[in-house]
């Protein structure tokens, strides 16, 4: 425990934090801010993405299964613990990140594009273990990667997820139950539902995560759209509290929670980052299974994926907890969020957070699963033809109902590790291959300017 909390210090203290906003910094700036000039483009190649070139995975499933993952229980717990720790000045810093992580992304899409894989059913995939593999000729460093994110999302990941599933459900259902079969019941139900979308592979994966996040989405974001319209006179100062807390203009609460500049800038980064997962090197392996004829194409399309998990939904949260003014009462994590939308909405606010968590974090579970099938099949190309599959899927089956019932501290700090792990091979990868993706971006611009109303083609030149 003491070597791994050791190794943790490292990569999760300051070495990761700036890696992640240097390489936002470095990317924007060789792609020439992709996420300003091309934010008009980026919602009309939204607006087509939901047909597929050859029958496969469209271009929004891509979209929606990298957003399963990436919306989780960060964007309601981890926002009010950003708050609560950082002060209002916490979600300036988290838009920062966002903005970055906009050129991040598109990065990695590309990336994942350029260098995955066909399957046997016609379906791609793709990631940061391919091209560690393809682009660096590093194979040691995507095997590396592999298994990292097999032991990080899937596994350990996926029994938190749970984990908060089921405090979640039994704090708003069954809050007067003390011990028994409680969570155990509740963790083999939730490994059920997960088992009926798994095992269909990831089509059927693909297709769940197209119907459920845009859903869930919508709804969250349109009950905070009627918080904030109840209470639409106290917008302008909330707004100017989060900048005037970003800059240090003025320390809110400071003598009770104590936000300084320091405080905004370290929880709203992290949370940002954490959130959105740019550069983590998890969600380029939902992008590369995208049936686009272009790369670029899915580029922009990851761009407004981290714009919808930060901007949009880690926004509303945020909102919800300073318009109700609960932010000094001591609470923290999802207890706060739950106090927040009762004070404005009224008893039922807490019920509405456990479902909205519920699915949230159901479907990162569908999402970290693929994450891991994809690598799994990146190690053991044959695995679907083998038993191998199967054990992975039994095993992953297996953590979530371990995560309902139990809390190991040495297996989260390992999962941490792991976590971090993959993420700075992914960074090494993309940063030595940002010339490709340059290239690529370039390639998309210039057709679009000889023939504007035409969707470009990308003819790869080791093709010939």
């Amino acid at each position: 425990m003491d070597i791994v909390k050791f190794a943790n210090g490292i990569l999760w203290g300051k070495l990761m934090t700036w890696l992640l906003l240097g390489t936002g910094i470095f990317y924007s700036i060789r792609l020439g801010l992709p996420q300003f000039r091309r934010f008009g483009h980026t919602f009309k190649v939204l607006f087509g993405s939901r047909k597929s070139e050859t029958g496969g995975i469209t271009s929004f499933q891509a979209l929606c299964t990298g957003l399963a993952a990436q919306v989780g229980t960060g964007n309601i717990a981890g926002v009010a613990t950003a708050l609560a720790s950082g002060g209002p000045g916490a979600v300036f810093w988290m838009w920062v990140t966002a903005l970055l992580g906009m050129a991040t992304i598109f990065g990695e899409a590309v990336l994942a594009q350029l260098f995955r894989v066909k399957n046997d059913d016609g379906t791609y995939r793709g990631g940061p273990a391919y091209y560690l593999e393809k682009g660096l000729g590093q194979r040691w460093m995507g095997i590396l990667f592999a298994i990292s994110i097999i032991v990080a999302m899937p596994f350990v990941f996926n029994a938190v997820q749970c984990n908060s599933i089921v405090a979640g459900i039994r704090g708003a259902f069954f809050p007067n139950t003390n011990g028994g079969n409680t969570e155990l019941y509740l963790g083999i139900i939730v490994a059920a539902v997960t088992a009926a979308v798994i095992f269909g592979g990831l089509k059927r994966i693909a297709h769940v995560a197209e119907i459920t996040v845009p859903f869930m989405a919508a709804i969250y974001i349109i009950i905070a759209i009627i918080v904030v319209v109840l209470n639409i006179h106290e917008l302008p100062t909330i707004i100017a509290d989060i900048f005037k807390s970003a800059f240090g203009a003025k320390q809110v609460a400071g003598g009770v929670l104590g936000h300084t500049v320091a405080k905004a800038f370290r929880y709203g980064m992290a949370r940002g980052l954490f959130s959105n997962e740019a550069g983590m090197g998890s969600t380029p392996n939902a992008h590369a299974t995208a049936d686009v004829k272009h790369p670029a194409r899915q580029g922009f399309i990851a761009m407004f994926g981290v714009f919808t998990d930060t901007i949009i939904i880690c926004t509303v949260t945020a909102s919800l907890i300073l318009i109700s003014g609960q932010l000094g009462s001591g609470k923290t994590g999802v207890e706060l969020t739950q106090l927040s939308l009762k004070t404005t909405l009224g008893t039922w606010g807490p019920t509405f957070i456990a479902i909205a968590l519920t699915f949230f974090a159901w479907t990162t579970i569908l999402g970290n699963y693929y994450y891991g099938e994809s690598n799994l099949m990146y190690l053991f190309p044959n695995a679907q033809k083998s038993s191998i599959l199967l054990v992975y899927r039994i095993a992953v089956l297996g953590m979530i109902i371990f995560g309902a019932v139990s809390s190991v501290p040495f297996v989260w700090e390992l999962a941490d590790f792991f976590n971090g792990l993959m993420a700075l091979l992914n960074l090494i990868g993309i940063l030595l291959l940002s010339g490709i993706v340059v290239k690529v971006l370039k390639d998309y611009e210039n057709q679009l300017k000889l023939h504007p109303n035409v969707e470009p083609v990308y003819r790869n030149p080791e093709s010939k």
